[in-house]
């Protein structure tokens, strides 16, 4: 991470040292939730809940974000790759329907070495809960560690997307990371 390249943006800054980009996340892991989560589109809460690991930071600065204070004010708890790998099963054992990652993308090279040592013990799907502005380079790490792709499509004006998460290049990019998905 000492030449941050994680999202579209690529703010080069050097996490390692404690710089933050665009995505205001330290190198480590930080997650503001993590629990049985009953309140996402019914498919995938289920009866149970989705295992909901909510990362916090954000690579987009979306004026009308509902997780303000986690997406941009950095709160939450670090944990390391190993904790959450932990959590990941411990989310699977508590009957979780899948492991629901959201916000992630900031986070996906320590997310790639997690679920490439807990994936063979997962028996449950894991979504990949993003605002779908991703690095091609990072769907194709991501396959066959990640099962299901739920991206959220904001925008399809360069116009609306610079004036509301400050990135023009929105559409552009997450088209391509999509059609990847």
């Amino acid at each position: 991470m000492s030449v941050c390249t994680q999202c579209p943006r690529r703010c080069g800054v050097d996490r390692a040292r404690g710089e933050y980009g665009a995505c205001s996340s330290p190198d480590h892991i930080r997650i503001a939730r993590a629990a049985l989560h009953l309140w996402e589109e019914p498919a995938v809460s289920g009866t149970r809940g989705s295992g909901t690991i909510f990362f916090s930071g954000c690579n987009l600065h979306c004026v009308y974000c509902q997780n303000k204070e986690v997406s941009h004010g950095g709160k939450g708890r670090d944990i390391t790759p190993e904790q959450l790998g932990e959590k990941m099963l411990e989310l699977q054992s508590q009957g979780a329907h899948n492991i629901n990652l959201v916000t992630p993308t900031h986070y996906a090279a320590q997310i790639i070495r997690v679920l490439s040592a807990v994936k063979k013990k997962l028996y449950i799907p894991v979504i990949y809960n993003t605002s779908g502005y991703e690095r091609p380079e990072t769907i194709d790490k991501l396959d066959g560690l990640v099962d299901i792709y739920m991206p959220d499509l904001k925008y399809y004006s360069a116009t609306l997307s610079r004036d509301y998460s400050g990135a023009a290049d929105y559409f552009t990019v997450a088209r391509t990371a999509i059609l990847k998905m």
